[in-house]
């Protein structure tokens, strides 16, 4: 892959060229890294071990009902539904 140039904007902002993007696997909202080495940078992508379980567990309904969903954990723990510790 050849170098590519951009401009820094009056705020300190890059776009990182398209090709360098799909290489990445970069998307809109993605956390980026940037390592100083050298003298040069380093660009990495983040990702999130929170968002990679995101969707991993399948609700029982939807929408989720949390107000059901509190009152039976409530009465298998032996609580009263709506009672605060």
């Amino acid at each position: 892959m050849e170098g590519q140039t951009t401009t820094v904007t009056s705020k300190g902002q890059v776009t990182i060229p398209g090709e360098i993007r799909k290489a990445l696997n970069i998307k809109p909202k993605d956390r980026v890294a940037f390592e100083l080495l050298d003298g040069e940078v380093r660009l990495r992508p983040v990702h999130s071990r929170l968002l990679a379980g995101y969707g991993a567990v399948i609700p029982k309904a939807r929408p989720e009902d949390f107000r059901k969903m509190r009152q039976e954990v409530e009465e298998e723990w032996g609580e009263e539904a709506g009672t605060e510790a």
